[in-house]
């Protein structure tokens, strides 16, 4: 029996517009051509490539990694060297790192696509003396990125952030905390803008639990970005440093759905693990998890075409039954077919209708994972939502007799 949603005028006031893939479009052409292919030596261009990354680890583990759906190691301990560089070489995975003398010697190389600033130079910065100073000014980061450009202008240049791009409060950023108006002007100096925030295993109450920090930091880094720069961020999949809490299969794939549904074009995966014992690569001994982020990524990269695809913001809107639970919704359009990605941003439950634009012929409604067809109903279809979940549809689209 399929059970119809009850609407009243809170769930009418929680229409969403269909989020952030259109303000993304805004100013940068997110197509694969328009996003890469301004660096020849860059990330590829071809539409069927995602970049799906791993934070600073050993390139001996690089082949697991290629196994589990990475194809970017970003960073490297003391590196890059000559043996680090040949181990990623041999297994064919892509690399961002320093521009460091061994870099410079390989400016040739295609394993290098693009190049890296010190990470988080947005917190508060340790003297040698011992405490912590203020943060690295942003025009430091723009003359940095410069003197990058200025040996290499054939890659981008990465600059991730810290945790402040979308916690006001966060006490790390020192002097600076609560100036969110930093930003702007860090961005200014790279290609490419990441930030990472864990709000699973957070400290703070303000954000512990609260996945949409996730989703938040990207959206603010494509507005003020003003769709100028390709964003991407960091996700969290082990316990981190704390002693207890650890996120969940379903939380990491809302947390990665939530990034790209919001604009992110690029995931980093986080692995060290410092509690009950230091683990560099703890996913890699986390069966559970490392299958479940195998599964994530082999569905990105599946749908890479579509994530690179143009975004179709105006064909579809979805409201959400309980207003407590609003759904976010990025739709693509490939091949004749709409694609509409859609995640709950909150914990709950909830019915989400989403109503497609009058006009088009539709022939079925598919979710992609679960092997269901959603009968249209007035225009649209209805599913429902449980605790942070993630749903993918395929919305089939009648083509015109030749």
């Amino acid at each position: 029996m399929q059970i119809r949603p009850r609407w009243n005028l809170m769930s009418l006031l929680s229409v969403l517009f269909v989020m952030v893939g259109g303000a993304y479009g805004a100013g940068l052409d997110t197509s694969p051509s328009g996003r890469y292919a301004v660096w020849s030596r860059g990330p590829s261009s071809d539409e069927t490539f995602f970049p799906v990354a791993v934070w600073l680890q050993n390139p001996a583990k690089a082949a697991r990694y290629k196994m589990a759906g990475i194809n970017t190691y970003v960073g490297l301990w003391k590196g890059p060297t000559e043996s680090q560089l040949a181990q990623l070489r041999h297994v064919g995975m892509n690399l961002i790192c320093a521009q460091n003398e061994v870099a410079r010697q390989h400016l040739d190389d295609p394993t290098i696509i693009g190049w890296m600033h010190g990470d988080e130079p947005d917190n508060a910065q340790p003297r040698p003396e011992g405490g912590y100073g203020p943060p690295i000014p942003p025009e430091r980061i723009v003359a940095d990125y410069q003197a990058i450009r200025k040996v290499d202008p054939t890659r981008p240049v990465l600059l991730n952030l810290g945790q402040g791009v979308a916690y006001d409060n966060w006490i790390g950023r020192g002097v600076r905390r609560n100036r969110p108006e930093d930003y702007p002007l860090y961005i200014e100096g790279c290609d490419i803008v990441s930030f990472d925030i864990y709000p699973v295993v957070h400290r703070n109450p303000e954000v512990a639990g609260k996945l949409w920090y996730v989703a938040k930091g990207v959206e603010r880094l494509v507005t003020w970005s003003e769709g100028r720069k390709i964003v991407w961020n960091c996700i969290e999949c082990t316990r981190i440093q704390h002693p207890t809490a650890k996120p969940t299969p379903r939380q990491v794939r809302a947390e990665v759905w939530m990034s790209l549904i919001h604009g992110s074009c690029g995931l980093i995966y986080f692995v060290h693990e410092w509690q009950p014992r230091f683990n560099e690569s703890a996913l890699l001994d986390d069966v559970e998890m490392l299958g479940a982020v195998t599964r994530i990524n082999a569905r990105i990269h599946a749908m890479a075409p579509v994530l690179n695809a143009p975004t179709a913001s105006d064909l579809v809107t979805v409201a959400s039954s309980n207003p407590e639970v609003p759904i976010a919704v990025l739709v693509k359009s490939y091949k004749n077919d709409v694609y509409v990605f859609a995640v709950a941003m909150r914990p709950g439950t909830t019915e989400a209708r989403f109503s497609l634009r009058s006009g088009a012929e539709v022939v079925r409604v598919e979710d992609i994972e679960e092997d269901r067809l959603l009968p249209l109903v007035e225009g649209g279809f209805t599913d429902r939502f449980a605790d942070w979940q993630v749903r993918l549809y395929r919305v089939v689209i009648a083509t015109a007799s030749p």
